[in-house]
């Protein structure tokens, strides 16, 4: 698979809006003050630690790491081009480990690994967080074959949910939601740049089809509701 590079470049993801209610999410749900460690798996351009290193200017920056390095990288947080597994295999711990939207690159016994390397690197009473996609109803405005292939990854995504409550066992379950109000132009530059993985293999000729059946499905101006499922493990 081609490596996801515009999930969070110029999308309703890397939006004021959505970095704040998300943050504000989190902070409901993990006691966060300067103290805090923080690793963020599946960075991207840093948007989420960038922004909580702002507001509670951490004593140690926030650490991101990814397989894809973006020329705009926040520049106030640690950033990593490695592999998660390598990466935690050093030993240090976190109070907040936070892996949104990332799950679906790892295979099954890749995640299993993953998570028992995860749970070592907590500090006492850190948390895990994993963030996917709503695997039911899911309303993110697609074409047939986009529709299609963003429904077989989130059926794999319900068996990656088994495999996380088997390894982490005592979990708990929140969602959170967003409401999306963006104009069809820029969603349609967002499916052009496949801003989400179910277009990353996809031909030209399948995105400029796609894009065809967007303008007539919908209508200028779209809006719906982006829910994440959050699963919370406390050390």
């Amino acid at each position: 698979m081609k490596k996801l590079k515009n999930w969070d470049n110029k999308t309703w993801l890397s939006s004021r809006s959505y970095i704040s209610q998300f943050n504000k999410f989190l902070k409901l749900r993990v006691n966060l003050n300067k103290n805090s460690k923080i690793l963020d798996i599946g960075c991207g351009r840093a948007n989420i630690i960038s922004s909580l290193h702002k507001k509670y200017k951490f004593k140690n920056k926030p650490v991101g790491i990814d397989i894809v390095r973006n020329k705009d990288i926040k520049k106030n947080i640690i950033f990593k081009k490695i592999n998660a597994s390598k990466y935690l295999e050093k030993n240090q711990n976190y109070d907040l480990i936070l892996m949104k939207q990332t799950i679906h690159f790892f295979t099954q016994k890749k995640l299993d690994s993953l998570l028992n390397l995860a749970k070592k690197s907590l500090n006492p009473k850190g948390k895990i967080l994993i963030f996917s996609l709503k695997t039911k109803n899911n309303s993110i405005p697609c074409f047939k074959k986009m529709r299609k292939k963003l429904e077989k990854s989130l059926k794999r995504d319900e068996v990656l949910f088994k495999i996380i409550k088997k390894n982490l066992k005592e979990i708990s379950y929140t969602y959170f939601n967003f409401k999306v109000n963006i104009s069809k132009q820029k969603y349609i530059r967002m499916i052009r740049e496949r801003y989400i993985s179910c277009l990353l293999n996809m031909s030209s000729k399948e995105i400029n089809l796609g894009i065809s059946e967007i303008k007539l499905m919908y209508k200028n101006q779209l809006k719906f509701t982006d829910t994440l499922k959050c699963i919370s493990y406390r050390k």
